[in-house]
């Protein structure tokens, strides 16, 4: 496939087939990995949404705070 690089606002822009993204599971507002390798540009779908629960796994179940944190006496109008 050859595409053609166009003018597209302020930068530039190259349109991919349906066909091209749908070969590597990409859909409209998926993000992909950009590389430049051997003067040639690699696009990649690396990146996966992860819910709540699958990035918890990574951090062993600890999303955080891990304490509670001590914010002292009132010093003005505010009501504990």
């Amino acid at each position: 496939m050859v595409a053609q690089i166009k003018t597209w606002g302020n930068s530039q822009g190259i349109r991919l087939s349906k066909d091209i993204l749908e070969s590597i599971g990409a859909r409209i507002d998926d993000f992909l990995d950009i590389e430049v390798k051997n003067d040639s540009i690699v696009l990649s779908k690396k990146f996966k949404h992860q819910t709540l629960e699958e990035r918890a796994v990574e951090f062993h179940g600890k999303v955080g705070p891990y304490k509670e944190f001590e914010w002292d006496d009132p010093v003005g109008r505010e009501q504990w």
